[in-house]
């Protein structure tokens, strides 16, 4: 596969995605926001299953060439995923709430921050040394929020806020991948993992931990049926069909240009609104999304400095 090949999976994946906020919106129709999160992962989990399988039995096959000792895997090899399945649940879970009050739009440009949010969170809290490009890219990225609300924040709801902080759970999670991946060397071991423990936490959080003020629905034949189109297309192919594109084309395409298409996700999100649901933002409005991608691409395009921690999912720590 060539790295043209390679971008244009990137950019399946990033349309993909956008696609997966106009389903995670409607199945809220028929189902409560954590019954979605539950049913898709655990389905994502299943679909990725086979090839977590597949990975294991290479490995040991490559260990008894090399005449190699493998260790067997047990639920131990499990605990180094435990921390990012939980931030993976957190980040979709106040994602899927937020998208009861927010628009598929805003919701798409919002989420798309965590491409800023990886290397501030990386600075302050590890001490990772950044791109100087992070500060005007964070102050072009909060004006572009600025604008997306209309001119003042007031305008801006719970769930538009919500999303922010669903945002700031997916740059934890995108820094945990990176920081532990690497070591790991399962990539659909990892997926397969977190998607199961993102699906048990969801349908735990359904049936035991009811939200305040927010409708949580018994799961019923009707609602199942009414949003199955929703949950297998978030969970097969938004879950894990999107992801296994992404684990392929990484193969060949570099950090940066995996970030730049893969934040595409946020204007495939706007179009596919518009389109579907007839959603429709104000000029200035338009002009804050703008800058928000204009953020995304600008962490993106700059090389990090050596020593930080990469900003792409998926993307091994160097050591």
């Amino acid at each position: 596969m060539s790295p043209r090949q390679a971008n244009m999976l990137l950019l399946l994946a990033a349309a993909v995605w956008g696609m997966g906020f106009v389903a995670q919106e409607t199945a809220m129709e028929h189902i409560g926001p954590m019954a979605f999160v539950g049913l898709r992962y655990l389905l994502a989990g299943l679909a990725v299953l086979p090839f977590a399988l597949n990975e294991q039995h290479a490995r040991r096959e490559t260990a008894r060439r090399q005449q190699q000792h493998h260790a067997p895997f047990t639920l131990r090899n499990l605990l180094p995923v435990i921390p990012i399945g939980i931030a993976f649940f957190l980040a979709n879970a106040t994602q899927q709430v937020g998208l009861l009050a927010t628009t598929v739009t805003n919701a798409g440009f919002l989420t798309a921050l965590y491409v800023v949010f990886v290397p501030l969170i990386t600075l302050v809290i590890l001490r990772k040394r950044q791109a100087a490009i992070i500060w005007p890219a964070s102050g072009l990225a909060l004006g572009g929020i600025f604008l997306l609300s209309g001119g003042s924040l007031s305008v801006l709801n719970w769930g538009d806020w919500l999303t922010i902080v669903s945002a700031v759970f997916w740059s934890l999670h995108v820094i945990l991948v990176g920081r532990i991946a690497g070591q790991y060397g399962m990539p659909y071991t990892l997926a397969a993992a977190q998607f199961l423990i993102a699906g048990l936490i969801g349908m735990i959080a359904h049936w035991f931990i009811p939200l305040p003020g927010i409708n949580e629905p018994a799961l019923t034949i009707q609602a199942l049926t009414a949003s199955a189109p929703q949950i297998l297309y978030s969970g097969l192919i938004a879950g894990g069909f999107a992801f296994t594109l992404q684990v392929i084309a990484q193969q060949k395409t570099s950090a940066a240009a995996t970030a730049i298409l893969l934040s595409s996700e946020s204007l495939f999100a706007a179009a596919l609104a518009a389109l579907l649901l007839g959603e429709r933002l104000s000029s200035i409005g338009y002009l804050g999304g703008l800058m928000i991608f204009a953020a995304i691409l600008l962490i993106g395009l700059w090389p990090p400095p050596k020593g930080s921690v990469p900003t792409t999912a998926h993307e091994p720590l160097k050591s």
